[in-house]
């Protein structure tokens, strides 16, 4: 049995986590050459409401969220942080403008490829902390389960590809960094785990009643 600092410390290392993943998007996002297909839904509907990236993700995360619970999947509060973090935390880092938005394509890129791997790293810590799967990754699990004759990665690529398409639709910047983002996401995540020797798949998540049993034992 887990004590209560030990659920502390993995909610406290999920939020970090989730802070070194936003650092990773904020490249992407200043290299001006597209973006991942969430993100580019994200600043789609950004650009025709007037409201903030970060503003914007989070309520989309939040209806994410809303429908993982409708499909019965697994809710922790590593999920809950990240639909409410990310977002702000991309807001947050870029009232700084550390980085400037890029205007060479050779640098650009790079700034994506290192993006990706800072996100990885950033997952990593999430995923370690054991709190739950992101929103995104739970509608995919729960959409798997529902069609289980059909390849997760087809699953996968119609849910991105339409997040991407109405992304596109409403003015989302789409670009060489979005095809950088798709086929380098899983990569680079493959390599930062390799290299941490980190399985994500014999990580036991738990929910937020589970946690909450501990933190809040007598």
């Amino acid at each position: 049995m887990q004590t209560k600092a030990q659920m502390i410390k993995e909610i406290l290392k999920s939020a970090l986590g989730l802070f070194i993943f936003s650092i990773g998007v904020y490249l992407t996002i200043q290299a001006n050459i597209g973006l991942a297909p969430w993100d580019c839904l994200s600043m789609g509907v950004s650009a025709r409401v007037g409201y903030s990236y970060g503003i914007v993700h989070t309520v989309i995360s939040i209806l994410i969220v809303l429908i993982d619970v409708l499909l019965k999947e697994k809710i922790g509060y590593g999920t809950i942080l990240d639909a409410l973090l990310v977002g702000n935390y991309v807001d947050f880092i870029g009232y700084f403008n550390l980085v400037p938005v890029s205007k060479s394509i050779p640098l650009s890129c790079i700034m994506v490829i290192v993006g990706l791997f800072i996100m990885g790293y950033g997952q990593y810590f999430y995923m370690d902390a054991a709190q739950g799967c992101g929103p995104r990754d739970s509608l995919l699990i729960a959409l798997g389960k529902r069609f289980p004759r059909t390849p997760i990665g087809i699953v996968q690529t119609v849910i991105v590809g339409i997040a991407l398409l109405i992304g596109w639709l409403l003015g989302g910047p789409v670009g060489i960094g979005t095809v950088i983002s798709v086929f380098g996401m899983g990569t680079a995540l493959q390599i930062v785990c390799k290299l941490l020797h980190f399985e994500p798949r014999n990580v036991v998540h738990k929910n937020v009643l589970e946690t909450n049993k501990i933190l809040f034992q007598k």
